[in-house]
C-alpha cells in the first residue's frame, strides 16, 4: 500500500471554510477509483497558520498514476481551494506502507 502525503496552509480565518471543502471527501469521486483504500485528513495550529495534511491510501503507484499521470508527484490543487490557502507544498511524498494497525472504533 502506498501513502500519498501532502501539505497545505490557511490563515486561522480561512481554516474552517478549507475543511468543509474537503469533506465528507477529499476529492469527490476518488473512493469510486480502482485501488482507492481510504484517506486522512489532520489539522493543527502552526504558528499564525493552520496547517493541514491529506493522507490518501492507494493499493500501489500505478493506481496514483492512472489518476494523477506519469508526474505523479505533482500536487492537485483544485482553483478553488488555491483561494483559501495561504501556500502549499507544489509535489506530494509517497511513502510505502509498511505496518498499520487501528481499532475500528478509532476511527472518526
Amino acid at each position: 500500500m502506498i501513502a500519498r502525503v501532502w501539505r497545505g496552509y490557511t490563515s486561522a480565518e480561512n481554516a474552517d471554510a478549507y475543511q468543509s471543502m474537503l469533506q465528507p471527501e477529499l476529492l469527490p469521486g476518488l473512493h469510486t477509483r480502482k485501488g482507492f483504500r481510504g484517506s486522512y485528513l489532520l489539522r493543527r495550529p502552526h504558528g499564525h497558520e493552520v496547517e493541514f495534511i491529506t493522507i490518501i491510501l492507494w493499493e500501489s503507484l500505478d493506481d496514483i498514476r492512472a489518476i494523477a499521470g506519469d508526474d505523479y508527484e505533482t500536487a492537485v490543487i483544485p482553483g478553488d481551494r488555491k483561494r483559501v490557502l495561504s501556500r502549499w507544498d507544489d509535489k506530494a511524498a509517497h511513502y510505502e506502507v509498511t505496518s498499520a494497525q487501528a481499532s475500528p472504533a478509532s476511527f472518526l
